[in-house]
């Protein structure tokens, strides 16, 4: 088995290398973000442990790199950020796997083994509506050959509409899906946020994808509206 370390701290890579050693791999090392993508991208590899915080590109930066160049390669985070919204940041990218510094080698070995045993995943399914395109996994939404720049939130709104394409939603189906289903605040901000979409994604390009029907909600054009 071939493993990439991908890590700024020396002295973490290398007890890292020293340990799966042992274990009869193969292990390769970079220290920063870039030659890290680099390697992943040319060389093949069984899993990738990579770090978040780096120079060049940060960890999230490279599994999202990964993910639209269509390298579904195994990815362990193996990183001292233990906050719960590190690790959604980090599976939204597109890891598969996450652990906390300092860490038990047992654990690591065995999280590594699963990862292998798995294999990479297929690449998911990318919605699409006409020449509307979001790839979910690499983060990524397009119009035609154009790559759209979209907050969060944004993104998060055309991903739940293209899966509901040709369908009306609610502004509370909306709420709950994209925001929380706990959210209490105002229900308005779901227009906000269509005006926002509209001008990313239709204006530009002359198109009307999002309808709103009134006293209902909206409705995405199976078509992307041109």
């Amino acid at each position: 088995m071939r493993i990439l370390v991908v890590d700024d701290d020396r002295n973490v890579a290398e007890t890292v290398r020293r340990m799966l050693v042992t274990e009869g791999w193969v292990v390769d090392v970079e220290h920063d973000g870039r030659a890290g993508l680099e390697k992943a991208t040319t060389e093949h590899f069984d899993v990738v442990i990579l770090d978040i915080m780096m120079p060049a590109l940060n960890g999230y930066e490279v599994v999202r790199q990964l993910r639209r160049d269509g390298v579904w390669t195994p990815v362990l985070m193996l990183t001292a950020k233990d906050g719960e919204y590190d690790q959604a940041d980090a599976f939204d990218f597109g890891a598969d796997d996450y652990l906390t510094k300092p860490f038990s080698f047992v654990v690591l070995i065995a999280r590594l083994r699963a990862l292998v045993r798995r294999g990479a995943p297929e690449r998911p399914v990318v919605l699409t509506a006409g020449s509307l395109s979001v790839d979910p996994t690499s983060h990524v939404a397009k119009r035609g050959d154009t790559e759209l720049t979209l907050a969060p939130r944004e993104f998060g709104m055309l991903e739940f509409l293209m899966r509901h394409k040709g369908e009306v939603v609610t502004k509370t189906e909306i709420l709950q899906s994209v925001w929380d289903i706990n959210y209490r605040g105002d229900e308005n901000v779901v227009e906000v946020y269509v005006s926002y979409l509209r001008r990313r994604i239709d204006t530009p390009f002359g198109c009307k994808s999002i309808e709103t029907i009134r006293g209902v909600g909206y409705r995405l054009a199976a078509d992307g509206g041109g």
